[in-house]
């Protein structure tokens, strides 16, 4: 679980977080996620790798204001192939979900910019935080 507190900044005249901050928000939980399992973007495009999101769904619930200390909980329910898909639970400190979302992201070669299967070295990580559980999430 990642926690932020909103920027001044970030949020709009009426004192919610701007809609497309939820975005931000969610990219930098999944990067979180990923440099917890020794993936972070610099070692993937060190080892060729890139990831652009070719989806990103969100449900808005409630809104999250300036300074709110809120919480993101990343998910990644099933081992990828070529895609990569991660949900994401928005919640505050009173436990009420801000918002859920969900993105998709590919395997591509960063040379080629060709899609491909997932790399054996990000299959390995991802196989031994699966052993026991059905889904791996950052606590």
């Amino acid at each position: 679980m990642m926690k932020l507190r909103p920027r001044y900044g970030e949020v709009d005249q009426m004192g919610y977080v701007y809609h497309a901050n939820y975005l931000s928000y969610c990219h930098q939980a999944r990067t979180e996620l990923l440099r917890k399992l020794d993936l972070n973007d610099k070692y993937l495009e060190d080892m060729n790798i890139m990831m652009p999101v070719i989806s990103f769904n969100i449900d808005y619930k409630k809104p999250a204001h300036y300074d709110e200390l809120i919480s993101i909980t990343t998910t990644i329910k099933d081992l990828p192939k070529t895609r990569f898909y991660f949900e994401f639970l928005i919640s505050n400190e009173e436990g009420q979900i801000l918002c859920k979302a969900n993105s998709t992201l590919v395997f591509v070669n960063k040379e080629s910019r060709q899609p491909k299967l997932i790399p054996e070295f990000i299959a390995s990580k991802l196989q031994s935080n699966f052993k026991h559980e059905k889904e791996f999430s950052l606590l």
